[in-house]
C-alpha cells in the first residue's frame, strides 16, 4: 500500500522501535585482529612495540606485546587474532614460514597458552619471509612459480597447526594451494584445522600500509600476476567456487570497504562463511580522516563494519577490533 497508510518512518520514530526491526547485527566475536610480530633480530624489532607510521595506534609487537593484545582482544570479546611474522631472517624460498621455532609459530603457543579460548588464525605466505617479498619461489625469469609454491605453503600450513593454530588462512593467491594444504593437513593428522582461503585477493592500492607493517613490499615488480584484477567481479566469485571445491572451510573477500557487491556475490555462491579483510589502507584512511575532524571515528568504523556484515560477510577481520568492540560493549 502507498503513502499515506504505508509511512515507512513510523518503525524509525524511536530507539526501541529501530532495535526491534534492525537487520544486520554486529558483534565483538565476529571480529578478528590482525597482529604484526617482530622476531628479535629482524630489521623492525627495535622495542617491544614499534609504532606503524601509517597505521596510528598499531604496533610491530614482541612476542611479550603480543599475548598482551590477545589478552585484551579477549578481554573485550574480539572473536579471534590473525598472525603476520616479521622474521630475523629472510631468504629466497621463505624457510623462516615453515620453521617450527619460527616467529608465528612461537606466537602462537604463547597465545594458546595465556588465552586458550581465544582463536587464532595464521596467515600462510611467504612474502614476509622472501629477500625478494614475494609470495612464492621464483623462476629464473623472475615470475613466481606456482607449482613450485605449493609444497612449501602446505609445509607451512601443518607447521601452525602442529604449533597449536586454530585456522590457516593462505594469502599467495596461487593456484591448487586450498587442496594442497588441505591433502597435507589430512595427512599430517590436522584433518580437523579448518581452513580460511583468500579467495578473492585483490591487487589493490589499500594495502600499501601493511607492506610497510609487514616488511613485505616486493623488491622488484609487482603481485598483479597472480592476485585478482579489481575490475573483474565474476572471476571473484569462480576464484571462490574453486577454493570451496577444494576443500575451503571459509572463503574471503580482499580489501572489503569497495568490494560488498563481492561479498554479496560470494557468500550467495559458495553458501560458506565469508570473511572480508578491512584492510590497513581503509583503517588509515578512517584514521588520517578522524585525526583532521572530517569525520566522527567511531560513528563512521562501526557504520563501515555495519555495512559489511550487511553484505555479507560472518566475520570482518579488522585493525579496529578492540575499539569496536568497546564501542559495542558501551551500547548495550
Amino acid at each position: 500500500m502507498a503513502f499515506p497508510q504505508t509511512r515507512m518512518r513510523r518503525l524509525r520514530a524511536t530507539a526501541g522501535l529501530r532495535g526491534l526491526v534492525r537487520e544486520t547485527d554486529l558483534r565483538p566475536g565476529q571480529l578478528v585482529l590482525p597482529l604484526f610480530v617482530a622476531e628479535p633480530g629482524s630489521a623492525l624489532a627495535s622495542s617491544a612495540r614499534e609504532p606503524i607510521a601509517t597505521m596510528p595506534e598499531v604496533d610491530r609487537l614482541s612476542l611479550t606485546a603480543a599475548v598482551e593484545e590477545a589478552q585484551a582482544a579477549a578481554a573485550l570479546g574480539v572473536g579471534g587474532v590473525l598472525l603476520f611474522g616479521i622474521p630475523a631472517e629472510k631468504d629466497e624460498s621463505g624457510s623462516g614460514a615453515w620453521d617450527d621455532e619460527g616467529i608465528v609459530q612461537l606466537a602462537t603457543r604463547a597465545i594458546k597458552q595465556a588465552v586458550p579460548g581465544l582463536l587464532v588464525l595464521t596467515d600462510v605466505c611467504l612474502c614476509e619471509y622472501t629477500t625478494h617479498g614475494h609470495c612464492g619461489v621464483l623462476r629464473g625469469d623472475g615470475g613466481v612459480d606456482n607449482d613450485a609454491t605449493l609444497e612449501l605453503l602446505a609445509r607451512t600450513a601443518v607447521s601452525h597447526a602442529r604449533a597449536g593454530a586454530d585456522l590457516v588462512a593462505p594469502s599467495d593467491m596461487m593456484d591448487g594451494r586450498v587442496a594442497a594444504i588441505r591433502s597435507e593437513l589430512d595427512g599430517e593428522g590436522f584433518a580437523e584445522i579448518p581452513i580460511l582461503a583468500y579467495s578473492a585477493k585483490f591487487a589493490s592500492a589499500f594495502y600499501g600500509p601493511f607492506r610497510e607493517a609487514a616488511d613485505s613490499a616486493p623488491a622488484s615488480g609487482d603481485r598483479r600476476g597472480y592476485q585478482m584484477d579489481p575490475a573483474n567481479g565474476e572471476e571473484a566469485v569462480r576464484e571462490a567456487l574453486l577454493d570451496a571445491g577444494e576443500g575451503a572451510d571459509m572463503v574471503m573477500v580482499k580489501p572489503a570497504l569497495a568490494y560488498g557487491d563481492l561479498i554479496r556475490a560470494v557468500k550467495r555462491a559458495t553458501r560458506l562463511p565469508v570473511a572480508a579483510y578491512n584492510v590497513s589502507g581503509e583503517y588509515a584512511m578512517v584514521k588520517a580522516a578522524a585525526a583532521a575532524g572530517y569525520l566522527d571515528e567511531r560513528a563512521t568504523v562501526l557504520e563501515i563494519l555495519t555495512s559489511l556484515r550487511r553484505a555479507g560477510a560472518d566475520t570482518i577481520i579488522s585493525y579496529h577490533a578492540k575499539d569496536a568492540a568497546r564501542w559495542l560493549a558501551e551500547q548495550t
